[in-house]
């Protein structure tokens, strides 16, 4: 094989001065004829703290054994994964973003030390996604990106997001202490990531549509040979891709990230996706800004009904087709880019030919003339309140409007208290600061607040705010991605109780209703709090990260 499909594994392994590097390999399961042949790293986010992850070293495995019966050499390695929906509401929630730049920093790092032609990564819980698009992105290798798969449904259809209701029904007095362990011990049935169109669901898909995963990669369960064929054919694809010289930059161009968007609003997907796409779009270099989500979106319709704030679970989607006929619907739309290549070689348009329709009697997913939002559900604010920009998923199960009296906190645990105590109260706009990318450090997700707020059935009748994030699982009048941040100075670091809060999804407009030279006087007086940490990875995360406007990123 010539070197001109082994430009980085040859560099380590060829010519006498090489020995060394060579002997190293010998013990890990080289022979001679390995030597001549690409090598192919296979990133594995397998690990027992989530059921997310729990069988991705399975994947990694046969992605593996994929690479090597194309006639590549497969090495396999290790990156962390957290969990959110273990951390969730708690300090170790900071970390999960963090997490994001890890795994992607790690992947990197291994890769380029190793001198990798090629690589595979799979990921399973929400930051995995990203990360590994990030990291296939930032190398421009051939690559292929798995997904781990999605869990199945638990006992009456629950998921993770139901437990996290069920503590806010339990509040209220509506659900017992034995509803409540009920619940938690039959939401989660096994391995895979939670179960609606949450983040990893969502960023799964978008990946698909990016064209860094194999056709129907997002729309598999975790548990099933279909998605162990998917990753050893992802395996074979590298080596593939190697052949032809097709590296992520022949992908990844605006026109690619605009199908990514288009998706992510078909499906109703989460707001991770706005700060996502935009750090993979910052690691490929191709100019995203929060501008092009608001234009793509004007003209791209909400079409699934699937969970939070619908009713269906991705293994529903996944039995009536997965995403393969939504995309080839939106590409003879018009709302698709079919000339973007992808990594079976193809292009979207090639890939998508011949995909059935779903079935006639499906209720998943809408038709055009049905749809549950005319325009996108991913609404990017402005206003004296984010002079930089916010993002709301606004489905329209909320309605488009809310004016609300401010009652502010100062991080989640104080909201949360608030809201399960019933201090808040119809009418409110929760302001929850200080949980930005800087502030949090790592801003954190408000599931938990959100949940409690649904739990307690006020979720029509009360908004919350927030510099943090939500989780792909939040449902509700939820605006988030406050920028600037509270740490910063931003406006939502002057709100006072009591203030009047206007969110108008309609006009894509945030304001608090305080005359400017009240908050000038504000600003005048206000003090950034002492920061949560000064030592370690959270510290440093802090000193590097960009706004979430910016995708939150570190480099």
């Amino acid at each position: 094989m010539s070197d001109d499909k082994r430009p980085f594994s040859s560099i380590v392994v060829d010519g006498p001065a090489q020995a060394p590097s060579r002997a190293m390999l010998y013990p890990v399961g080289f022979t001679e004829a390995d030597f001549a042949k690409p090598q192919i790293g296979i990133a594995s986010t397998g690990a027992m703290v989530t059921p997310c992850n729990m069988h991705i070293n399975e994947l990694a495995d046969a992605a593996a054994m994929g690479a090597d019966e194309a006639g590549g050499k497969a090495v396999s390695f290790n990156t962390i994964t957290v969990s959110d929906g273990i951390s969730m509401g708690t300090p170790g929630m900071r970390y999960s973003l963090v997490s994001r730049e890890v795994i992607a920093d790690s992947i990197e790092t291994v890769v380029g030390a190793q001198g990798f032609d090629g690589f595979v990564a799979i990921g399973g819980c929400d930051k995995n996604m990203p990360a590994c698009g990030m990291a296939i992105a930032r190398m421009d290798r051939p690559a292929v990106f798995v997904y781990g798969g999605t869990i199945q449904p638990g006992a009456e259809r629950r998921d993770i997001v139901s437990v996290f209701e069920a503590v806010g029904a339990h509040a209220a007095g509506n659900l017992s202490d034995e509803g409540l362990k009920e619940v938690e011990a039959t939401a989660i049935p096994g391995p895979g990531s939670c179960g609606g169109m949450y983040t990893a669901n969502t960023m799964a898909s978008a990946l698909e549509a990016l064209g860094l995963s194999l056709p129907n990669s997002s729309a598999q369960e975790a548990v099933s040979q279909a998605k162990r064929q998917d990753s050893y054919n992802a395996g074979a694809a590298v080596f593939n891709l190697i052949g032809r010289g097709m590296k992520p930059s022949d992908m990844l161009s605006l026109e690619a990230f605009e199908n990514a968007i288009t998706v992510c609003i078909a499906l109703e997907g989460s707001t991770n996706a706005v700060l996502h796409l935009l750090a993979i779009a910052h690691a490929a270099n191709i100019p995203l800004t929060l501008d092009d989500f608001t234009r793509v979106g004007a003209r791209v319709p909400v079409l699934a009904d699937m969970r939070p704030a619908g009713v269906y679970a991705m293994s529903e989607l996944i039995a009536i087709g997965g995403i393969q006929p939504l995309m080839k619907s939106l590409l003879q739309e018009g709302l698709l880019h079919g000339d973007c290549l992808t990594v079976t070689g193809k292009t979207l348009a090639e890939n998508l030919a011949d995909v059935s329709p779903y079935p006639d009697d499906q209720q998943v997913i809408r038709s055009f003339d049905n749809p549950i939002k005319k325009d996108s559900h991913l609404v990017i604010l402005r206003g004296n309140l984010a002079p930089d920009g916010a993002v709301a998923k606004i489905t329209g199960h909320e309605g488009l409007r809310f004016t609300g009296t401010a009652r502010c906190f100062h991080g989640e645990e104080a909201a949360m208290a608030a809201i399960l105590d019933g201090t808040v109260v119809p009418g409110d706009v929760v302001v929850v600061r200080y949980e930005g990318p800087r502030g949090g450090p790592g801003m954190r997700e408000m599931l938990s607040p959100t949940s409690a707020i649904n739990g307690r059935g006020i979720s029509d009748q009360v908004a919350l705010i927030t510099d943090g994030r939500f989780s792909g699982g939040s449902h509700g009048f939820l605006i988030g991605h406050i920028t600037p941040e509270a740490v910063d100075g931003g406006p939502i670091a002057l709100i006072e109780d009591g203030d009047t809060i206007t969110v108008d999804a309609e006009a894509k407009e945030i304001n608090v209703e305080v005359r400017d030279d009240e908050l000038a006087a504000r600003r005048a007086r206000w003090q950034p709090p002492e920061p949560f940490a000064t030592r370690g990875i959270l510290a440093k995360y802090a000193k590097l990260v960009s706004t979430a406007s910016e995708g939150a990123v570190t480099d």
